[in-house]
């Protein structure tokens, strides 16, 4: 049934019987709209964002996620998983969708529409997945498969059913969602479940940490809306980042699940950090970029950890840049480990730790403090991957062959392959220089990898002077990644 006969049938019954206000009849497809109005559109449309044109909103068909979550190892479905949606800068735009028992979730998002109601332009976006008993997705090895827009396609209209005559869906094999589950160590303890306060469109997306025992962490929601899983037993406490947002902490003693949990805004100034970074012996790649990383969730082992929503230089969405100098501005108070050179960008942190400016820098912001580093960073050019895992995590069956670039002046390599979950499964420090090859080819030499698993090889080149041997270079954090199939 049409708004506009739907209007003329209600405006008929007040005739009849008498109204006491206006009529709120919601707008068409293609309608300007208003967020706040109680019934901005009709049924079965949203009120989305324009993207240009005079009216910023406009009534739109919606536009859903659809997929599973699994078990990444035996593939069984996940019920009770939370899963939300983030855009190419880290910022939510959705609310969170609850798995089934049979793993199914079905997320609605928030994307720009043009005049029609259509999807503006094609986005690149990821998924955030959270459970009782596993990682969260993504973490550590295990990266986030990016879903793209320009996969929506309409649903079979149900006849029966009028709110569908609009909707959209983007199902593939990029939306099914695998969590890895945690050792059986780390199994077990609470749920602490709370929101960010504040507007909305400033709080979601705040990295949400419970500080002690195991350290977990989750994203909020484009509401600001939270929920810890694995919280260990005891003292901890609830700590928010997010860049341009500062929160007080919540002191909580867990023995049972926690609802309720509000994390205030705090009348504190923010902090902003600089410093600069220096650049050598690196002609495949001049830019990079700097990020703070909570040290509550630094891993040691990969030497990196989430890094909250705008904490980052240079900002969200914007390809590295930093050659020299750089500042990351409203940065909440707290303790950070400051890490260049993260993302894939062919550079990596000097590995010689005996020079200045290769050592991991730690530090503690102070509200409203301006912190200067005083030491630059030192990054140099990486070793290529070639194989696996150069451009994303790759499949691998039966023994893994690790390939990766030449480094001109070595006397012997150093390759290490780590599982998702930080142990170490195989080493070996004595991999011979080669000559005469632009590559280096290893096979791998440890124990049977575990199917579904994510792992990956890192590649180190080492020179062998005296008094002591000094690492030359090494491949990026984030390439040599693998699945065992």
């Amino acid at each position: 049934m049409s708004a506009v006969l739907l209007h003329g049938l209600l405006a008929a019954a007040c005739v009849t019987v008498g109204c006491t206000r206006d009529l709120e009849v919601g707008g068409e497809l293609g309608d300007a709209c208003t967020p706040s109005d109680e019934q901005p559109c009709a049924a079965g449309l949203v009120c989305e964002p324009r993207n240009g044109g005079e009216d910023p909103f406009v009534c739109a068909g919606p536009v859903e996620l659809r997929g599973m979550v699994i078990d990444a190892l035996d593939e069984t479905p996940i019920a009770g998983a939370r899963i939300l949606a983030l855009d190419d800068t880290g910022a939510p735009i959705s609310d969170v969708a609850i798995s089934d028992a049979a793993g199914n979730y079905a997320l609605p998002i928030s994307i720009a529409r043009d005049a029609d109601g259509n999807p503006a332009t094609a986005l690149t976006l990821t998924l955030s997945g959270s459970a009782k008993d596993y990682k969260i997705y993504p973490s550590g090895l295990q990266p986030a498969f990016p879903v793209s827009t320009a996969a929506v396609m309409p649903v079979e209209d149900d006849p029966d059913d009028d709110t569908d005559d609009h909707l959209q869906v983007i199902e593939n094999a990029s939306t099914t969602v695998g969590l890895l589950p945690l050792d059986d160590a780390d199994q077990g303890g609470f749920t602490v479940m709370g929101r960010v306060a504040g507007e909305g469109d400033d709080t979601g997306g705040t990295l949400v940490v419970a500080e002690g025992g195991r350290n977990v962490y989750t994203v909020a929601d484009r509401s600001g809306a939270f929920t810890l899983f694995n919280v260990e037993a005891g003292s901890t406490t609830v700590r928010g980042y997010r860049g341009g947002l500062q929160l007080v902490p919540e002191s909580l003693e867990v023995n049972a699940d926690v609802s309720g949990v509000v994390l205030e805004l705090a009348g504190d100034a923010l902090a902003s950090v600089s410093g600069s970074v220096n650049i050598v012996n690196a002609p495949g790649g001049s830019e990079t970029s700097v990020v703070l990383i909570p040290t509550a969730l630094f891993n040691p082992v990969f030497e990196f950890g989430p890094v909250p929503f705008g904490l980052r230089a240079p900002e969200p969405g914007v390809a590295p840049n930093v050659s020299s100098a750089w500042t990351i501005a409203e940065v909440p108070e707290g303790s950070y480990y400051v890490i260049a050179s993260l993302e894939n960008d062919l550079l990596v942190r000097d590995p010689d730790t005996s020079i200045a400016g290769t050592e991991i820098l730690q530090i503690t912001v102070a509200a409203g403090e301006d912190l200067e580093l005083q030491d630059s960073f030192k990054v140099t050019e990486a070793l290529g991957v070639v194989s696996p895992g150069r451009d994303g995590p790759e499949e691998v069956s039966g023994t893994p062959v690790f390939v990766f670039d030449d480094d001109s002046s070595e006397d012997r390599y150093e390759v290490v392959v780590h599982d998702a979950l930080g142990n170490e499964i195989w080493r070996d420090d004595q991999v011979p220089g080669v000559s005469g090859s632009s590559t280096v080819s290893v096979d791998y030499g440890g124990p049977a990898l575990t199917p579904g698993m994510y792992y990956r090889f890192v590649a180190t080149s080492w020179k062998d002077g005296n008094p002591a041997p000094s690492a030359l270079s090494r491949t990026e954090d984030l390439r040599g990644v693998f699945v065992s199939r």
